[in-house]
């Protein structure tokens, strides 16, 4: 069965049976991100697909794909996330029986959201590996079909029609940018491509925390990682499909990482200038612009997924505005009389800096009236800003120091 996947006849099929369920997400230019690394940045934007990421393609098509009596049966998978939302949508479609098992870690919101779908939900592991384990046994015991996230073939060639799309919308593209996990998404994608138009680059982005993939290609064989850990839950996988990495192998023209600090600020970047919400995989193929060395290609960086719970979001978006020095705190001594708070307000409202919070702390010393200390989180323009107000502060005597905020 596998020979009828990944080949021309198979994309250009499936390509036209997602279209029964997926969005039209069409290529948006981005002018901000073309300017910060000097080539024409194109975004698609599978962030606002149905179901919120890409998985719904690869799930349908291998849906699709089944005997009416496989159906009839039933499918089953293991996730934690987009996987099991595109499974549960497919399946509903189908009018078919899914189960989905999801490690008992798993945010409460994406439980109710595949239930609501019409998938059973089982609650098994604290981690995807247990997941899977359990799925594979059900689906031995009950005859179900189980539908692998991303080390299937199938599943690869339904995501691969991702890149059909892009050809159609811009034919001369001289890089893809793809994020990676287990591969699935950058099999379908890089394969199609090479078949397409094998001058077109297609790069692979991993986080550096969970680049398996990376490790994989070194050691020229499927090779597992001691831990996977990154804010890109999406791909914090730590063993490539071993179905596929022949695949990746021959299809990747190269593999980035990208660290977790670049991911916050790319959330950011996408947050202010283009108004939306991508989860952090799917900023892996933004954050790693800067790291081409190519100036004046055509490039298009694929957002993978928009999934994120708010209390993450609140999360990186303060650890953005940390890293970028529009929020800081600074510790000031001063004598424990009055006006001094007044004075040091004062000289902070001359600089334009914003008091977002203070601290006061009377026992720093044994000796109050000599030096009591004051914490100052303060919001500003940026590092040139900040630094003014720092420079303002020390000139008056008050000896400012920077400390990690805690908001």
């Amino acid at each position: 069965m596998s020979d009828n996947f990944l080949t021309l006849e198979a994309f250009e099929e499936a390509s036209d049976k997602v279209k029964e369920v997926t969005f039209e997400t069409k290529l948006i230019s981005s002018d901000y991100f073309s300017n910060q690394c000097g080539n024409n940045v194109f975004l698609k934007p599978e962030n606002m697909q149905r179901t919120g990421a890409y998985k719904i393609r690869g799930a349908y098509y291998r849906i699709s794909k089944l005997s009416d009596e496989e159906r009839s049966k039933g499918v089953i998978t293991a996730s934690a996330g987009n996987h099991a939302q595109g499974v549960a949508y497919a399946a509903k479609a189908y009018g078919c029986r899914a189960v989905i098992v999801m490690p008992t870690t798993t945010p409460l919101i994406k439980v109710n959201r595949t239930k609501a779908l019409g998938a059973e939900v089982v609650l098994h592991g604290d981690v995807y590996d247990d997941a899977a384990a359990m799925a594979l046994k059900m689906a031995e015991e009950e005859g179900l079909t189980f539908v692998h996230p991303f080390d299937d073939l199938g599943v690869a060639t339904g995501q691969g029609s991702i890149a059909m799309e892009i050809f159609k919308e811009l034919p001369t593209v001289d890089y893809i940018l793809v994020p990676i996990g287990g591969g699935g998404l950058a099999t379908g994608v890089s394969t199609l491509t090479k078949l397409l138009h094998p001058d077109t680059k297609v790069i692979g982005v991993e986080p550096e925390g969970a680049a398996c993939l990376t490790a994989s290609l070194k050691k020229g064989k499927v090779t597992t990682l001691k831990t996977a850990s990154t804010i890109a839950d999406g791909t914090a996988v730590k063993t490539p499909g071993s179905n596929i990495f022949p695949y990746l192998q021959k299809n990747l023209d190269e593999v980035l990482t990208v660290p977790d600090s670049d991911l916050v600020t790319a959330f950011l970047d996408m947050v202010e200038n283009h108004k939306m919400i991508v989860e952090n995989s799917g900023l892996l193929t933004v954050a790693a612009l800067k790291q081409l060395k190519c100036k004046g290609k055509k490039v298009v960086s694929i957002l993978s997924g928009g999934n994120m719970d708010v209390i993450t979001m609140s999360s990186v978006v303060q650890n953005g505005l940390i890293q970028r020095d529009r929020i800081f705190t600074v510790s000031v001594l001063l004598p424990d009389k009055p006006g001094e708070l007044a004075r040091v307000s004062g000289i902070i409202a001359e600089e334009s800096g914003n008091v977002i919070k203070l601290e006061h702390n009377q026992f720093v010393t044994t000796n109050r009236t000599e030096a009591v200390e004051l914490r100052i989180t303060l919001e500003a323009f940026g590092t040139e800003h900040k630094a003014q107000i720092i420079e303002a502060l020390d000139k008056k005597g008050f000896r400012p120091r920077v400390v990690r905020p805690v908001l």
